[in-house]
């Protein structure tokens, strides 16, 4: 047990302050403390000291430098069981500081402001705060460092029980949260510069996570999981919607959510995506008057066997007469902008269905990509792009008409988020088939015939999209025999012009990209 006699205190987050200073000077605490601390402190009627008559040294630089001083740091750092620390602090006339209670400037806050100007940002880079919250840390034989609200009332019952004493086991839990914490608030800096800077592929890399909520458990019930928010998530992304209503949200729905949400947020017409296991069921786009409840049948008649207890995103709000629709299945969840009062009253009916609300357009709000492999991770930029309508190239003596173009930009969308070797059929509004996941194109190919015959979809008014180039002829004659009009791929292949021999023999329409959109 370490008696706590003298206290410095420095917040930013003012909540709680008020038990833990008057319990702090219940036992006779000396309380140090600066700025608007002081001034709040003084409030309350409990006697403080500032920090400059402390250290005989004013406040300066507009607050810059307060606590960054001998007399600060040589009470808090200094070991009270080594002779020569005692003898060199009672040389300077420094006196031991016990506790550190302190919480830092609000800097992901402040950069989260749509009007944030980069001044602003610099100037919430807290310096004092972190020195203090680390010295303390690591000198926690002899120092508590206090530094989250939430954590005051048990501090308080602690000191409370021992007479104004905390234990070791307390102050290293502290000190563990401390660093934790102090070493996220560099990351978010970290990451807020490397952002301006564009570079994206740092020496070293900080990621900036903080825990919003333990998982029932991961992909299987065996294996535990958290779900971490990025501090720098914007609003509209999937970890800072709001459940409205539902079961708790597993691991596997998130994943599904996100595959959704990256679908959905590449349209700007009334779009429904149905994810199952990662992969698009089904995927449908409204044109002219379309009704949000006809987008959503259509998706749905995608694939209605793999659609039972799947995942849907929706890029509007979520009207009666969708709601109806929905209400006819079985779907794990949804996630939209927003749900009408009336489909809240519709849905409400099935309470396991999970609800999310983002509150704004639906975007994907992720700047990288990150995997984790044996003994590290891969860091890639995230796969944005789509192709430049210039840059797409005919490659075949058969022009697609315009009905076609429509349909080939919008299977190719649908294609960039299926996991690899990835076929899609589609025409302008809806996909007709869907092949994932296989380990030879061709096989894909016919699965996604399959899908697609299974539903009674025409597969001759469909086109076909793949994700990377077709290594051999065999996938134009199969689409050939399908009746497959056009067909929109990467190129790059060595065996490209034969290929493109195949769909001339056949009459067939092909587009080259020029860019690959592999998902593994």
């Amino acid at each position: 047990m370490i008696k706590i006699k003298r206290a410095l205190i420095s917040v930013w987050d003012k909540h709680n302050l008020e038990e833990l200073v008057k319990t702090l000077a219940h036992h006779n605490v000396e309380i140090i403390s600066t700025g608007g601390t002081l001034q709040k402190i003084r409030e309350m009627g409990v006697e403080v000291h500032s920090i400059g008559k402390f250290t005989q040294f004013p406040e300066m630089l507009d607050g810059r430098v307060k606590t960054l001083h001998p007399k600060v740091h040589g009470g808090i750092l200094h070991m009270r069981d080594n002779e020569e620390h005692l003898k060199q602090i009672l040389e300077h006339s420094i006196v031991p500081i016990d506790l550190v209670v302190v919480n830092l400037y609000p800097f992901v806050q402040t950069i989260s402001q749509q009007d944030v100007t980069f001044e602003d940002a610099i100037e919430n880079i807290d310096i004092g705060g972190p020195t203090m919250l680390r010295a303390a840390a690591k000198n926690h034989k002899f120092v508590a460092a206090l530094m989250h609200p939430q954590d005051y009332p048990k501090i308080i019952e602690e000191l409370n029980k021992n007479q104004g004493a905390l234990s070791h086991e307390t102050r290293f839990e502290l000190a563990r949260k401390v660093f934790n914490y102090t070493a996220s608030y560099d990351a978010a800096i970290s990451a807020y510069l490397n952002d301006l800077q564009g570079e994206g592929q740092p020496r070293y890399l900080n990621l900036a996570f903080e825990k919003r909520q333990e998982l029932r458990y991961g992909e299987n019930p065996h294996q535990k999981a958290t779900l971490y928010a990025d501090q720098l998530s914007k609003e509209g992304s999937l970890v800072n919607a709001q459940q409205l209503q539902g079961k708790e949200l597993s691991f596997n729905n998130l994943l599904d959510f996100d595959a959704a949400l990256n679908i959905v947020q590449e349209f700007a017409e009334p779009c429904v995506v149905i994810i199952k296991h990662n992969n698009p069921a089904g995927v449908a786009i409204g044109e002219n008057n379309t009704s949000l409840a006809d987008v959503f049948a259509d998706a749905w008649s995608c694939d209605p066997v793999s659609a039972f207890g799947s995942i849907i995103a929706i890029n509007r709000e979520v009207d009666r007469a969708t709601a109806d629709l929905v209400n006819q299945y079985f779907v794990e969840g949804i996630i939209a902008p927003s749900f009408s009062t009336q489909a809240l009253d519709v849905l409400g009916k099935k309470k396991n269905i999970r609800l999310l609300a983002t509150g704004h357009p639906l975007r994907a709000a992720k700047h990288y990509d990150v995997k984790r492999i044996n003994g590290g991770i891969l860091f890639q930029e995230e796969d944005t792009e789509l192709y430049e309508r210039e840059a797409l190239k005919v490659v075949t003596k058969r022009e697609p008409t315009p009905e076609q173009w429509k349909a080939l930009e919008f299977s190719w969308k649908i294609c960039k988020y299926t996991k690899s070797n990835a076929i899609v059929f589609a025409d302008h509004r809806k996909i007709f088939g869907v092949g994932s996941g296989q380990m030879s194109r061709i096989d894909s190919v016919k699965i996604a015939a399959i899908k697609a015959e299974n539903f009674s979809h025409d597969i001759s008014l469909a086109v076909m999209a793949s994700d990377a180039f077709f290594p051999f002829r065999d996938n134009i004659d199969a689409a050939a025999q399908l009746k497959i009009q056009a067909i929109i791929q990467p190129g790059g292949s060595i065996k490209d012009q034969e290929v493109i021999d195949a769909c001339n023999e056949h009459n067939i329409a092909m587009v080259f990209t020029n860019m690959r959109h592999f998902r593994h």
